[in-house]
């Protein structure tokens, strides 16, 4: 990707950032309850058990609550999500958002890695580590790669709407999104709980 549309599109998520402030009132304590319907996939730490689901831990607190809204409001679909979004109260989705939020996070690149190798399309807003660099964007070490090509395809295709992310996935080849999602996926993600 150019570097000129990598600024332009970060400067873009950061200005979005800045409008998606997360909720100052949020009790992670309470948070780490409704966490409890989110363990079976997402683990209560944030450590995804399963490869379709992300790993949520150490997540932008900001990210956590505008996906966890656009779930419940039907602006983003998935089968389970969005019942599950459904039923939480603006609230808890700010108190599980403050939970997940509270993890730290570390990502360790390969053995060899280099990181001037990572995909350039994706390090302005995620890092060559995986780690995010702007409030509004997830982290994607040690994601799944299978988690990875499955959502670029859908910024990609249409079914997840994007201003930003549509633009860079529209933009990749098939190959392209294959080595991003492999990029990532060897990046080993250690997530920590918060202090008691």
């Amino acid at each position: 990707m150019r570097p000129a549309l990598l600024l332009a599109l970060g400067g873009g998520i950061l200005l979005a950032g800045a409008a998606a402030v997360a909720d100052p009132g949020a009790d992670p304590g309470a948070g780490r309850t409704v966490a409890s319907m989110c363990r079976t996939c997402h683990g209560i730490d944030g450590f995804a058990t399963i490869p379709t689901a992300p790993h949520i831990g150490g997540e932008p607190r900001a990210y956590l609550q505008a996906q966890l809204l656009a779930f419940k409001t039907g602006r983003r679909t998935h089968n389970i999500m969005n019942v599950v979004a459904a039923g939480l109260s603006t609230q808890q989705i700010a108190d599980v958002s403050a939970w997940y939020s509270a993890h730290q996070v570390r990502a360790t690149l390969p053995p060899g890695a280099n990181p001037n190798d990572a995909p350039q399309p994706c390090i302005a807003c995620h890092g060559a580590d995986g780690i995010a660099r702007v409030p509004d964007a997830p982290n994607l070490a040690g994601e799944a790669n299978v988690y990875i090509s499955t959502q670029l395809n859908a910024f990609r295709r249409g079914p997840r709407d994007h201003a930003i992310m549509a633009q860079v996935a529209g933009a990749l080849t098939p190959a392209e999104i294959r080595a991003i999602a492999d990029w990532y996926a060897a990046i080993t993600l250690e997530i920590t709980p918060p202090a008691p």
